[in-house]
């Protein structure tokens, strides 16, 4: 029986997870659990599930969450905090880290699990994004297992298997185009926050779903990719994939295409980095390719997905400019889900921050520089978007 540690328990990677775990009860065993500030959620899975750790990061919300658990026995360590959510990263006997913590904060508890010798279950793109230079050198170090567990980077990762080193010619990854692939680019002024937050085919979070939107979540892909496979940014392509059944392809050195296919369901990467290198059994929906029908493919429109470019543009610079792209990203995002920015502007505000990033980045970062990056371009975003205009102009596809 494996033992697993979640971070992120109450967002849909982690009730996904716990979905996993709960169905196969002989399989895994949970050990730890992370969560935000749903205190009411949390607090049913720390029943369901007893963890011998718990933390909420949420500090204000430890108070509640030890009421709505005071009659367990016995009681879970209970923390809170950036520190907590790092104690339970680390914490005990568990083999398996999954992380699905959203966004940069998911970079020191991931780093806390690796020094403390943990396979990681990577579900945070994130973690390599940003903190790339420094995550990967620390695997090689402590000797454990990065195993992607979002579905396009499992996807590459299952085609591999099999495949010798020198084998791999290409990456394609596939994406849904998100909501707005069918809108024309000059309706884009007028998006709304609930427009952006309608994806065709997946249920995600918010911050996801934009990312979706804007392309940018593949950008990120095509970093980690980079990251997690070694491969040259002129040999990552993206291609618009609208039934989102083909998860990612893999191009051989003789031309073979090798392609993993399934339903948009997160649970079935989740279970194969969690259980790898077995296949574990499920009564999920088979796939049916007579039901899936027409698979169609498009290239990507630059000028409807600008962020796609700043993606590529910060990874080929390397250093410290993807943990920029990364948090600059964030803060847009967020300051466009208050409704405080265009949707348009999210781009806008990326570039704007990139572009100051040229002349301080630093080509071999350390923790700190990186912390210290990301720290900076949220604040660079909070200060350009501030004197934008009502209506946002469009930006050149670099």
């Amino acid at each position: 029986m494996k033992a697993i540690t979640l971070l992120g328990s109450t967002g849909s990677i982690g009730t996904q997870t716990l979905d996993i775990v709960s169905e196969h009860p002989d399989k895994f065993r949970i050990v730890g659990l992370a969560a935000g500030r749903n205190v009411e959620l949390f607090a049913a899975q720390i029943r369901q599930f007893r963890p011998q750790i718990a933390a909420i990061s949420c500090a204000d919300k430890l108070q509640e969450l030890e009421e709505a658990i005071k009659d367990i026995y016995p009681q879970p360590i209970l923390l809170s905090g950036e520190a907590g959510v790092v104690e339970v990263a680390r914490y005990g006997d568990s083999q398996t880290v999954v992380t699905g913590i959203v966004g940069c904060a998911g970079l020191l508890p991931t780093i806390a699990a690796i020094e403390a010798g943990k396979d990681i279950a990577l579900a945070n793109k994130e973690t390599l994004i940003a903190g790339g230079p420094v995550v990967l050198p620390l695997v090689q170090k402590h000797g454990v297992k990065l195993l992607p567990a979002d579905s396009e980077h499992s996807a590459i990762f299952q085609c591999l298997q099999g495949v010798p080193p020198a084998g791999l010619k290409k990456i394609l990854l596939t994406a849904s185009g998100g909501a707005f692939r069918d809108w024309p680019v000059e309706q884009l002024p007028t998006v709304k926050v609930a427009d952006a937050l309608k994806h065709p085919n997946w249920s995600m979070g918010k911050k996801i779903t934009v990312d979706s939107a804007t392309l940018m979540n593949k950008g990120l892909e095509v970093i980690e990719a980079h990251y997690l496979f070694g491969m040259d940014y002129n040999d990552i392509e993206i291609v618009i994939h609208p039934q989102s059944i083909i998860h990612s392809l893999i191009e051989l050195q003789d031309t073979s295409v090798l392609a993993q296919l399934g339903w948009p369901d997160m649970r079935l990467p989740l279970l194969y980095a969690l259980s790898w290198p077995e296949r574990i059994y499920t009564d999920w929906q088979r796939l049916d390719l007579v039901k899936c029908g027409t698979l169609t493919f498009r290239e990507p429109d630059h000028h409807k997905y600008p962020c796609m470019g700043l993606a590529y543009s910060a990874g080929r610079a390397g250093g410290s400019m993807p943990a920029v792209l990364n948090a600059a990203n964030e803060q847009a995002v967020a300051l466009f889900l208050e409704e405080k920015i265009a949707y348009l502007d999210i781009a806008r505000s990326i570039e704007l921050v990139c572009d100051r990033h040229q002349n301080q980045n630093q080509s071999h970062p350390s923790l700190e520089d990186i912390l210290a990056a990301d720290s900076w371009a949220r604040q660079e975003v909070i200060k350009a978007t501030e004197n934008f205009s009502i209506q946002p102009q469009f930006i050149s596809f670099r």
